[in-house]
């Protein structure tokens, strides 16, 4: 864990640095993570700042991010490696035709190749055939996958994200306990791979479906809601630097009351912090100076993604958001 962040306070200031706000319990659970050297397992909403916390970290940390997007039917061999079927059939053919080659008068040298047999009766051959295959699985022919490549990336390591696992199936949930639990990874054609150095690892969850509880046994957790007004409003002005601070505390205060109730009662799913830096910054590009329901009528697509919550937010609605706390008490 690098010297200047010592404290959860540094961790805090650092992460603002770089445009991300997080509140004191969220940035205990990231430090703990660092300190520990323990996974992070981040639950929420949709668009509540998941996926940007591991940017975030990448930036504060100076580690390459690694992002491995999960979807139903993910494979193993799409999570870790895979062998590069196409050089390893080349290097056959050619190790075929040294192995088949006559010994005098063709330019093609009588030695075999390193580590092969020369073709001097069926032991020979067959000790031959093996040598070829133990020669295709070397690293040289190996696809690294994100898991793989966040395990030997070089000191001081990665950030490997591990995004909407809730998406992936049961069985690629097992698949990952042992990269969780111990940071290394089997290859039945190689052996163990440990890390070279300890990557951070963060792992995303919709709740979509709940996760098998060995998978957050071997995790930090943390459940990530929307941010309070003023963090909001922190993260509109440092994203939006063209917004006013009128038009900023807008956008804070009119996102807060549509998540609250009785608001939130009429919408399938509230905004989220996206949503809300990029109505700021759709506003800046029409020029808008004081957001009216009009306005709202005419970007709620930028807010809601879903036709039935965009009808739902009528003008009356918005113009009802829109009045100031204290009338609207």
């Amino acid at each position: 864990m690098p010297p200047e962040l010592a404290s959860i306070d540094d961790l805090v200031q650092a992460l603002q640095r770089v445009g991300y706000f997080a509140d004191r319990r969220l940035a205990t659970a990231v430090f703990l993570a660092l300190r520990l050297q323990r996974p992070l397992l981040l639950e929420g909403e949709p668009g509540v700042g998941k996926t940007a916390l591991a940017k975030a970290l990448s930036e504060v940390l100076a580690r390459s991010l690694i992002r491995l997007q999960c979807y139903d039917g993910l494979e193993q061999r799409e999570a870790l490696y895979e062998w590069n079927y196409a050089a390893q059939l080349l290097h056959m053919r050619a190790a075929e035709l040294v192995h088949h080659a006559p010994t005098l008068g063709t330019g093609v040298s009588s030695l075999p190749p390193e580590g092969a047999l020369a073709p001097s009766g069926g032991r020979a051959a067959l000790g031959g055939a093996r040598d070829i295959e133990a020669e295709v699985y070397q690293e040289r022919y190996l696809i690294r996958r994100p898991l793989l490549q966040a395990l030997q990336a070089p000191a001081p390591g990665a950030v490997l994200l591990i995004d909407e696992v809730d998406r992936a199936d049961e069985p690629f949930e097992a698949f990952l306990l042992e990269y969780l639990g111990e940071y290394q990874v089997s290859i039945p054609e190689i052996g163990t791979v440990r890390a070279t150095a300890t990557p951070v690892t963060l792992l995303t969850s919709n709740r979509t479906r709940d996760l098998h509880d060995a998978v957050k046994r071997r995790c930090l957790y943390h459940w990530l809601d929307y941010p309070e007004r003023e963090r909001e409003l922190a993260i509109v002005r440092a994203q939006v630097p063209g917004a006013s601070e009128a038009l900023a505390a807008q956008v804070a205060d009119f996102v807060h009351r549509l998540r609250s109730q009785p608001f939130a009662n009429a919408f399938q799913r509230a905004p989220g912090i996206a949503e809300s830096v990029e109505w700021a910054k759709a506003l800046v590009a029409l020029d808008t100076l004081v957001v009216d329901p009009e306005i709202v009528s005419d970007t709620a697509g930028i807010l809601f993604k879903q036709r039935e919550d965009v009808a739902a937010l009528t003008k009356d609605m918005a113009a009802e958001l829109l009045k100031p706390v204290e009338e609207a008490g």
